[in-house]
């Protein structure tokens, strides 16, 4: 964790709140020790939409020239873009500028390594030691890097994703579609793909300038206004992406929110049908999709939370698609980053195939109530970590007629439900996660882990 206000810094990354903690000298040198670790060779760097973007890519360039490595500046760019770009232009890594979800007076980095895929933890490890111990690789004034700029970063991306989904059966379908771009990095490439699929979007937000018209993060209470849209404009479908776009909640055509954690389901059905194959999946995720899955004769498998590890089984399992229950959906004949835009075009195709409107594939999933809930890390000096190891005995036998995960914190589990209970890797916070088949069940589940963490 971060030792200067609000900043976090970890395996994951970077994230804070600018001007308390995050500032350019902060962000450059953590860019410096990234880009020291990396071969040589030239490092992407984009952000999202937020205000501080400008002044932290420049932060971010400097860092990343003084190390003698060259920058490519492509602007707003969503994550799985850079992701994307990384691999196939073979560049020695990228780095995306973004606090992901967070308020506007936050922001972040999150880095990539040469295959297209965030950094892995031994690589984040190694990454925060170098920042920690200021070993920066500072280059001499005649081996500085150079500095060069992409006009069109998105036209692979936008090819790969026409190339896993029927354009005619698309068009016939003639959608229309509302997406909330959050004034952040996805709005343009949505644009140009709902325009190659013959869909009719109002796309709201599409400027990236970070004036967010609700808090970023796509909860059912942040979309409220969103989701009356819908159904006033005869939409069939609202899609609602984060800043940097790598997470999808939707919204069906009664304007009812169906949220981020069937999002990787829905498109999961529509996978399984073309064809056959391993998912992966992380603890914290919907059994709705594990259900899926294991209905078709799928195998699944579950990693710790964070992206890279559910990406690392992936290409392990040769899996058929994975993702994470926050929106995230990986298809790795797109990439190995979490996509909304995967999820827009697997989502749109499925609606096509079926000639069903949302509500009714929605209403004909596994269904599972979850809760999600989350606690403050007391200001003790005692790490949220410590704590859930701390109390993880007495919690398991508090409950000891369930199986026992420790991989990732503690995730008790049953044949209908489960509940898990870890602290965040880009908060301050314990965060406790419980589903089960009624909703009274979860939050039951929940608030016995909670009393367990106020008691401390």
């Amino acid at each position: 964790m971060g030792d200067g206000g609000t900043r976090i810094a970890s395996i994951s990354g970077l994230r804070g709140v600018v001007g308390n903690g995050l500032d350019p000298a902060v962000v450059a040198e953590f860019a410096a020790a990234y880009a020291s670790g990396c071969e040589s060779g030239r490092i992407v760097i984009g952000h999202d939409g937020r205000r501080s973007a400008g002044v932290f890519a420049a932060a971010v360039e400097a860092g990343v020239t003084a190390t003698g490595r060259d920058a490519l500046l492509i602007g707003a760019a969503a994550t799985p873009t850079i992701g994307r770009l990384v691999r196939e232009a073979g560049l020695a890594g990228g780095v995306q500028i973004s606090a992901s979800h967070n308020p506007p007076q936050y922001n972040g980095l999150k880095f990539f390594q040469p295959r297209g895929m965030v950094l892995g933890a031994e690589q984040g490890r190694a990454l925060l030691e170098r920042w920690q111990r200021k070993e920066l690789g500072w280059s001499t004034w005649d081996k500085l890097g150079t500095t060069t700029h992409l006009d069109d970063p998105l036209t692979g991306h936008l090819a790969a994703l026409l190339e896993i989904v029927d354009r005619e059966s698309l068009r016939a379908g003639r959608f229309k579609v509302v997406l909330d771009a959050c004034h952040g990095a996805g709005g343009r490439l949505a644009t140009r793909l709902f325009d190659e699929i013959g869909v009719d979007a109002l796309v709201l937000g599409g400027v990236p300038d970070g004036r967010y018209d609700h808090p970023p993060e796509p909860t059912e209470h942040n979309l409220r206004e969103f989701a009356a849209i819908v159904p006033a404009v005869g939409a069939a479908v609202g899609f609602a992406q984060d800043p940097d776009a790598d997470r999808l909640a939707i919204v069906d055509e009664t304007g009812r929110y169906i949220g981020e954690e069937l999002t990787l389901a829905l498109a999961a059905r529509h996978r399984l049908e073309q064809a056959s194959g391993p998912v992966v999946i992380n603890l914290s995720t919907s059994m709705t999709t594990e259900r899926l899955a294991l209905e078709r004769g799928s195998p699944v498998h579950r990693t710790p939370v964070g992206e890279i590890n559910v990406v690392e089984r992936m290409i392990g399992e040769e899996a058929l698609l994975g993702g994470e229950g926050n929106g995230g959906v990986i298809d790795p004949r797109v990439g190995y980053v979490r996509d909304s835009f995967v999820a827009m075009a697997l989502i749109l195709e499925l609606m096509a195939k079926t000639r069903a409107p949302l509500s009714h594939l929605v209403a004909t999933l596994p269904r599972f109530s979850m809760v999600k809930d989350q606690y403050p890390i007391p200001a003790t000096g005692t790490g949220g970590a410590s704590i859930v190891s701390h109390l993880q005995e007495g919690i398991a036998a508090d409950f000891a007629d369930a199986r026992v995960d420790l991989r990732d914190g503690l995730r008790l589990t049953w044949d209908d439900r489960w509940v898990h209970v870890r602290v965040s890797n880009t908060e301050p916070i314990v965060r406790v996660i419980a589903e089960a088949p009624e909703a009274s069940e979860a939050r039951e589940l929940s608030g016995r882990i909670g009393q367990w963490l106020r008691r401390g």
